[in-house]
């Protein structure tokens, strides 16, 4: 018997578009690659719709109070709340993270959206002196517009709260565009927002997998803001889709994070959270541990510890409570890092853990990778050089903390660090001297609602999450009233 197919619609100033009319994009369970799931692929015509929709609702959404915002983000957190187990199992079927992940990611979720809900009576202005009496100079915060939300493919709810509740409760309306990959989550998601009662056009959905259909959302005079979760060639993209209509941008884009270790250490603590920090999401998130620096001194000590502890994290079913890591979302990023691997075993590292495909007959389908370990890498091998995105860890050895430091400070991307010693000296010059947008000190990999996430050099500009992502979604109106 065929396994059941289910279709999930894109949805548009409140309706749920028709699919007899539209292509479909089939979506994988990235455990088996079975096709579970279909979603209505939008034409220019519906992105074209989504974006005027947008604009039409936008006026009657800034002008309404800040709080009526936040009310209607708390009543779709109520309704994901409600739901938490079934999109859970969503975020499994179509990402494949272990159950575990999803109910966190549903949570995160939750969280995200209610932090900015609360934000609503705290968006602040400013009033000046000014030159002369019967005079007033004012700084007000008005929404740019209607926002773009393109989300990647490794946390399909988490990057959909993260930004749509900054969007919505200082006024801007939103069209979510989510991965080709994962859109499954967005139609369901989308559901909840109907549920809600939110006017219409204030939030839309649209997918695509045809490059040009979804140029049109961030090459449009009608698009005011883009907030991009990607690469840093997507980032590059949009920086020159955005130019001709000097377009707001918020782009958090890849990293390359070293994982830095010093003699002086506490080892354990650190083999720990390289596993954590490396492994969590089968190795899919941009401010993973990307790469172990250790020094030499430690270095033989560290790698045994860390193999001991790899070896405890169990492949499998992301639905079995046992499993520490399921599948990656992606085949193709599968075969890139595969191929970074064998180029770094040509060139003389050694692997001495994984490497591929895991044995079994449940492994034989799907894009599954086993935890990999190598050693005896050099700086600027393959995969170093690369942000790998997969459960693959290559060791450096190091001579003190300057090399590391300047190992990752000539890299173009500066998004995120870690590092490991307990010598108060290092952690103040790491804090004033690597280029990174967040360090994580005797620290495994951790984001705070209330934190800044947020990327230098050419991993991003603005930032999500906290006060100041808040505010990367307000501009500033000053006002010269003389009365």
């Amino acid at each position: 018997m065929a396994k059941e197919i289910k279709h999930y619609p894109c949805f548009i100033n409140g309706e749920w578009l028709d699919s007899s009319k539209r292509a479909l994009i089939e979506v994988e369970n990235p455990a088996n690659n079975d096709v579970f799931a279909t979603v209505t692929a939008c034409t220019k015509e519906d992105v074209q719709y989504a974006l005027e929709t947008s604009e039409k609702a936008q006026f009657g959404w800034q002008l309404t109070p800040a709080q009526t915002r936040a009310n209607y983000i708390y009543a779709i957190c109520d309704r994901l709340k409600a739901e938490r187990e079934h999109f859970a199992k969503l975020l499994v079927m179509e990402q494949g993270k272990t159950y575990a992940e999803a109910l966190g990611e549903v949570d995160d979720t939750i969280r995200y959206m209610t932090y900015s809900a609360e934000a609503g009576r705290r968006i602040q202005g400013a009033i000046f002196p000014t030159e002369n009496a019967n005079e007033r100079l004012e700084i007000h915060k008005v929404p740019y517009g209607v926002t773009v939300a393109l989300c990647a493919f490794n946390y399909p709810l988490a990057l959909i709260g993260r930004k749509l509740g900054p969007a919505l409760v200082t006024g801007n309306t939103i069209i979510l565009k989510p991965h080709e990959l994962t859109p499954v989550t967005a139609s369901e998601f989308c559901r909840l927002v109907e549920d809600a009662g939110l006017p219409k056009g204030v939030v839309n959905m649209v997918a695509t997998q045809n490059a040009q259909t979804a140029s049109l959302l961030v090459e449009s005079p009608i698009t005011k803001l883009i907030s991009l979760t990607g690469s840093t060639n997507a980032g590059r993209a949009m920086y020159r889709a955005a130019a001709d209509n000097i377009t707001g941008l918020i782009l958090e884009l890849g990293g390359k994070a070293p994982f830095i270790v010093l003699d002086d250490a506490d080892i354990d603590k650190a083999v720990e959270a390289a596993a954590i920090s490396r492994y969590a999401n089968c190795g899919q998130v941009c401010i993973c541990n990307e790469m172990v620096m250790v020094d030499e001194k430690i270095a033989d000590e560290f790698t045994e510890k860390l193999i001991k502890r790899v070896a405890q994290i169990k492949t499998g079913n992301p639905f079995d409570a046992s499993v520490n890591m399921g599948p990656n979302v992606s085949s193709q990023g599968l075969a890139r890092v595969q191929d970074l691997v064998n180029q770094d075993i040509g060139n003389g590292a050694e692997l001495v853990m994984g490497g591929g495909r895991p044995d079994g007959a449940e492994f034989e389908k799907g894009n599954w990778f086993a935890p990999t370990i190598l050693t005896n890498v050099k700086n600027g091998d393959a995969t170093t050089k690369h942000e790998l995105f997969a459960p693959v860890l290559p060791i450096i050895k190091v001579n003190g903390f300057d090399e590391a430091m300047a190992y990752s400070n000539a890299r173009e991307e500066g998004l995120s660090a870690y590092l490991f010693t307990n010598n108060y000296k290092i952690h103040q010059k790491a804090i004033d001297q690597l280029q990174v947008g967040t360090i994580f000190i005797n620290k495994q990999i951790v984001g705070y609602i209330q934190g800044y996430h947020s990327g230098h050099k050419t991993s991003g500009i603005g930032g999500e999450d906290g006060i100041y992502g808040i505010e990367h979604h307000l501009q500033k109106r000053t006002v010269y009233l003389e009365y």
